[in-house]
């Protein structure tokens, strides 16, 4: 497999495993770590010869969501483009997730904050280390869930669960996920690395295509319409990037204090 700049891609027994590789910013999500994960995530997809993918964080966290400290793509009148950066970047791997014929195993190392947190619930089997949190945190900076989790969360917790992780902002523990259906396995962290390994390999030596097959059924009951619900998520998001409220959510979160919105 090709080496990457913030993503390490490796591959044994028909099992390949994904790691996002930015400890030092709790592989928080920039351009780069977009653009190699994309690839990274195609060429498993593409490659025979891989029969399972596991996707796991380097260091202490799974991903602490986008990077707020890099700046991003603009528009002419000067607002982020978060609506382009979905629809180039984190919607194309998201969506290639659930459509691969092949299983994917998320084990959440740490914590699984805004896209970190869709990423995490676009596996088929999602593991999480007992010190593991989930946060869709995007409220607490003016925006609105993406990468799908506006889909993803509802269909695997259920509705209030959903409205309440959107609005409140809050740590869902690996316990509460568990209780919540979010994650599948909630493991000592000490042992997720080694049963999160060990359960992509028996799935690469499962039956690939009953996998494909149960896993195009389920797409179809659970998640259908997810490309729509992107794109929607986009046009919400780029609507958003406009507002004081999110100007006013990010100085916050750089200054590390209390955000004043006023609903603008």
């Amino acid at each position: 497999m090709k080496e990457f700049e913030t993503v390490d891609v490796s591959v044994a027994d028909g099992a390949a495993t994904i790691t996002l590789n930015r400890p030092e910013k709790l592989n928080a999500w920039n351009l780069q770590l977009g653009l190699d994960l994309r690839e990274a995530v195609d060429a498993v997809a593409e490659d025979a010869a891989v029969r399972s993918v596991l996707i796991t964080g380097a260091g202490r966290a799974f991903s602490s969501g986008a990077d707020l400290s890099e700046p991003a793509e603009t528009l002419p009148d000067g607002t982020l483009d978060l609506g382009g950066v979905l629809r180039d970047h984190y919607n194309p791997i998201i969506l290639r997730l659930r459509e691969m014929p092949k299983p994917v195993v998320c084990a959440v190392n740490g914590p699984a904050v805004g896209i970190g947190c869709s990423l995490a619930l676009a596996g088929d089997l999602v593991l999480a280390a007992r010190s593991a949190y989930f946060l869709l945190a995007f409220v607490n900076i003016g925006l609105v869930p993406d990468g799908g989790a506006s889909l993803f969360v509802p269909a695997r917790a259920g509705g209030a669960r959903a409205m309440e992780m959107t609005l409140l902002g809050e740590r869902i523990g690996a316990e509460r996920a568990l209780e919540w259906g979010l994650v599948n396995r909630v493991i000592d962290d000490e042992r997720l690395a080694p049963e999160a390994t060990a359960l992509a390999a028996r799935l690469a030596k499962g039956p690939t295509g009953a996998y494909a097959a149960a896993k195009a059924l389920l797409n179809r009951r659970l998640y259908a319409g997810l490309e729509e619900q992107l794109e929607a998520e986009a046009r919400a998001q780029a609507e958003r990037a406009g507002s004081k409220d999110f100007i006013e959510g990010v100085t916050a979160f750089v200054q590390k204090r209390e955000p004043n919105f006023t609903g603008e």
